[in-house]
């Protein structure tokens, strides 16, 4: 069994725009916050984050 983390695909789709008002990224709807620590978190916290950015992207959508 390896010891080497597992790679969970980053969110980011090259589209590097911070909105003004809701703080996140237009492109993976992340904070800055959670941009930088993208390449620090465990697997499982990466795997959470993602299903947040998926709830996050519905909303924005909702209000477009």
């Amino acid at each position: 069994m390896s010891n080497t983390k597992t790679e969970v695909k980053s969110p980011c789709i090259s589209v590097c725009a911070m909105d003004d008002i809701s703080g996140l990224c237009q492109g993976c709807y992340r904070t800055v916050e959670e941009i930088t620590a993208w390449w620090d978190m465990s697997v499982d916290e990466q795997k959470k984050l993602l299903t947040v950015l998926e709830e996050r992207e519905l909303q924005q959508v909702s209000f477009d």
